[in-house]
């Protein structure tokens, strides 16, 4: 196979893997969902993003974090958290998988510590950046919003847990070698 064509064949799986990551993201949010303590409820999609961002990379990892987590927000109660939802998920993505890429290039034997770390920030991020939204964008009160605070910390480690260990699972069976996965 040419340079070319082998590029455009890279590029229609990662395309094809960050549809079902969206997919994973979006079932992973609106259908395991856990209430939360006083409004809302948590999810599992955060370990989807991690997922898909430490094998996607953060383009494709970020369009497919923003396009899944979008669409269960848009098919939810929860609506009006869309636009900052896709800021976040996505950002949340980018940034786990930019950390990731640091920790392979540098520290290959340290994935396992990688996949922790990037995850811790990227879910740091998202708990901050739905903080944000909350008091800045919808103006609750502030008890209103350490509610999510508490919510999101919740989901996020429960998201980042699973997720290392799901990534890991799915490492050993070798398929992420042979889609040239990003940071696996």
């Amino acid at each position: 196979m040419n340079k070319k064509k082998q590029v455009t064949h890279e590029r229609l799986i990662r395309l094809c893997f960050a549809a079902m990551f969206a997919a994973l993201i979006c079932v992973a949010t609106r259908i395991i969902q856990i209430p939360g303590p006083s409004s809302g409820y948590m999810h599992l999609g955060d370990c989807f993003i991690l997922i898909g961002s430490w094998v996607l990379g953060p383009v494709y990892g970020f369009a497919a974090s923003a396009i899944g987590s979008a669409i269960a927000d848009a098919t939810s109660p929860f609506a009006v958290y869309v636009p900052g939802t896709i800021l976040i998920k996505g950002a949340m993505a980018a940034i786990a998988a930019l950390i990731m890429r640091a920790f392979v290039n540098k520290a290959p034997k340290y994935r396992t510590v990688g996949f922790f770390v990037s995850g811790i920030a990227s879910e740091i991020f998202m708990v901050s950046g739905y903080f944000l939204y909350e008091t800045v964008f919808m103006q609750l009160a502030i008890p209103a919003a350490l509610d999510g605070v508490v919510r999101s910390s919740i989901q996020g480690a429960f998201g980042l847990v699973l997720g290392v260990i799901l990534i890991q699972v799915i490492a050993k069976t070798g398929v992420l070698k042979k889609l040239n996965a990003y940071a696996v």
